[in-house]
């Protein structure tokens, strides 16, 4: 039997501008320039000076190019249309994992300032290994970005040569060097696992422990704690290391392999309030009071810290300064403004509540 046979799709029918009504047949192929010039009834040309420079077009003439436009679906072509200027207005912003609560917190500070100057932020998650760090850079640069924020500063020979021959703005977070690639905003986890060392040491505390994700600057912070430790003569540091991403359920796990090896009546230094979180979980499942039986630290200060049970002794970053800060310095560049400074250390605060 033959298939029945289908009627021609009917053409889809638009009034243009004036009142006049025109036929065209929808088209697999994008929308151009052309086309929104065609339905608006002015050249091409006209058209690119609307977009481009909207103050020297007649008011009618662009109204009727934004109805056109809005009725075509067209989207212009930045890269394009940027080359004369080498500008696309597009800032890339990469992060390890957009599942940490505290690099999308400075992400969101960072893409408000970039959004209120007229640029748009490419954001891209890179993981923890510097291999899909690279990759992830090369297909960011293809396009053609303004700026480029990094989280870290540890990078492949490969991604810094290509970062660097890019010669665009540059800026390096929620770490500290004091020679970046260009600009630096952050702070140094050294520096914070030292002083969670000295506070909880001088709070009389004797018995230590870590659970860490196995992320590069949690373990910074973790071989920084211990050499603290070290230094005041105490050696044994025992440690429940869990895959990145944090999480309540590796938190936990990560205190059940501290508990399996004996670790007891101490204080464990989390590389994370969710960790942190998890730790607490396990402590309560197993009838252990905090901070009597163990106590516990964590870092990052998230909305939840003040509000878990007990309250939680944590390490407060100024998520949303750092962000701002971060946006401001590559403004500063992109505007050919000069920079105040290109390495910013926002520092960080101990935050003491009921479990440490």
């Amino acid at each position: 039997m033959s298939e029945p046979s289908v009627p021609p799709r009917p053409e889809a029918t638009r009034k243009r501008p004036g009142g006049k009504r025109g036929t065209s047949r929808l088209s697999r192929h994008s929308v151009t320039l052309e086309s929104v010039a065609h339905v608006a009834g002015v050249s091409a040309i006209t058209v690119s000076r609307a977009l481009n420079h909207p103050d020297q077009v007649a008011a009618q003439t662009l109204e009727r190019i934004n109805q056109a436009i809005a009725q075509t679906g067209y989207v212009p072509n930045l890269l394009a249309g940027g080359l004369a200027s080498n500008r696309s207005r597009l800032v890339a912003a990469i992060v390890p994992s957009i599942a940490n609560l505290v690099y999308a917190e400075t992400i969101r500070y960072f893409s408000e300032h970039i959004r209120s100057a007229g640029y748009q932020v490419l954001l891209g998650e890179s993981g923890y290994a510097q291999d899909a760090e690279e990759q992830l850079v090369s297909a960011i640069l293809s396009r053609r970005p303004d700026a480029v924020f990094l989280t870290g500063i540890n990078h492949s020979a490969d991604c810094r040569r290509r970062l660097l021959a890019a010669r665009i703005p540059i800026v390096e977070t929620w770490d500290f060097t004091p020679t970046p690639l260009d600009i630096v905003v952050g702070f140094s986890h050294e520096e914070v696992a030292q002083a969670v060392a000295e506070y909880l040491y001088d709070k009389g505390y004797r018995k230590f422990g870590i659970v860490s994700a196995d992320d590069p600057r949690a373990l910074l912070r973790y071989r920084s704690f211990k050499a603290a430790l070290a230094r005041r003569g105490i050696a044994d540091v025992p440690a429940g290391i869990v895959p990145a991403v944090s999480s309540l359920q590796r938190g936990r796990h990560g205190l059940a392999i501290l508990l399996s090896e004996g670790f007891k009546n101490g204080v464990v230094f989390c590389s994370s309030d969710t960790i942190a979180h998890g730790v607490l979980a396990e402590a309560q499942c197993r009838g252990l009071s905090v901070p009597k039986d163990l106590a516990v630290f964590g870092f990052g200060d998230q909305d939840f810290a003040a509000h878990t049970y007990p309250a939680l002794t944590t390490v407060r970053i100024d998520r949303p300064l750092m962000g701002k800060k971060a946006a401001d310095a590559l403004l500063a560049k992109l505007q050919d403004r000069p920079a105040t400074e290109n390495v910013v250390n926002v520092g960080f605060q101990i935050i003491p509540r009921e479990t440490a």
